[in-house]
């Protein structure tokens, strides 16, 4: 076979995956949520090399990877159904590509091969403030927008479930979906750590945020689990609640003892009540 050959066969290297693919990046439980389930949402991370700023936005228009703007900014979308084994990888490959394009141009979502992740083209050290939107609106700023744009931005604007950030916390967000009202809160912690110290809360009946604010299950996203509490109020009424809970968490996360028979049948009522609220 000649070298030709040989060349058309061969497939082109993979990242492996990444379970925890925002680990190592400010800001990763805000990553996190604006990836899996935060509708309308900004922050800016900075790239090592130069201090150039990259907006990174939850959706785009058209579900789009990444664009650069008129004005030359890049954006890069989060909620893009592509997976080549590290989404970090990913998300570089689109800054990449996007540092070669010219303004105007949106970001093809492709496979970018073995290659820098976000964690070695960013500056690891500058803040990651998340500005929460209550729509789209901001798609559409410093340009001269067409009317199926403006259509685009109604549509997507209709569909956009109202989210609170909470202030007193990290990766907490309260959302509200038709009558229901949830709180999903990614955290840090491993997850076999996680759950024990939620079932030593649970037994104790120590899990809530308030009176008929309970926790109802948590999902799996990015190496992090996020529990999820329904409740009836707003996001200001959990923000004392919030802070004492992440108290007693942190008092639970530090006891290795080990778990009691209730604490045992509690981790496996939670382990197994997975959700999915989108």
């Amino acid at each position: 076979m000649g070298k030709k050959s040989r060349r058309k066969g061969e497939k082109k290297a993979r990242m492996p995956y990444v379970a925890r693919t925002f680990e190592g990046l400010p800001g990763e439980l805000d990553l996190v949520a604006m990836r899996e389930f935060v509708p309308s949402a900004t922050a800016t991370l900075t790239l090592a090399d130069g201090g150039r700023e990259i907006q990174m936005c939850s959706l785009l228009p058209g579900n789009g990877a990444g664009l650069v703007r008129p004005d030359g900014q890049i954006w890069v979308g989060l909620q893009v159904l592509h997976n080549h084994g590290d989404i970090s990888r990913d998300l570089a490959g689109i800054v990449e590509t996007a540092l070669e394009l010219e303004p105007g141009q949106p970001v093809p979502v492709r496979d970018p091969g073995v290659g820098p992740r976000l964690q070695d083209i960013v500056d690891t050290s500058a803040p990651f403030e998340v500005a929460v939107h209550d729509g789209f609106d901001f798609w559409l700023e410093g340009v001269d927008a067409s009317d199926q744009a403006r259509a685009l931005l109604d549509q997507a604007n209709g569909s956009a479930a109202p989210t609170t950030k909470l202030d007193g916390v990290d990766g907490a967000y309260w959302t509200e979906m038709g009558e229901r009202r949830f709180l999903r809160w990614v955290q840090p912690h491993d997850e076999g750590t996680l759950l024990d110290a939620l079932a030593r809360l649970h037994s104790a009946g120590e899990d809530e945020l308030g009176d008929g604010v309970r926790l109802i299950g948590m999902f799996r996203a990015h190496g992090l689990l996020v529990p999820v509490w329904e409740t009836d109020g707003d996001a200001a009424s959990l923000e004392e609640p919030a802070v004492a809970f992440k108290a007693r968490l942190d008092g639970a996360l530090a006891d290795d003892s080990p778990l009691t028979g209730e604490q045992r049948d509690a981790r496996n009522g939670l382990a197994n009540r997975q959700l999915t609220i989108r």
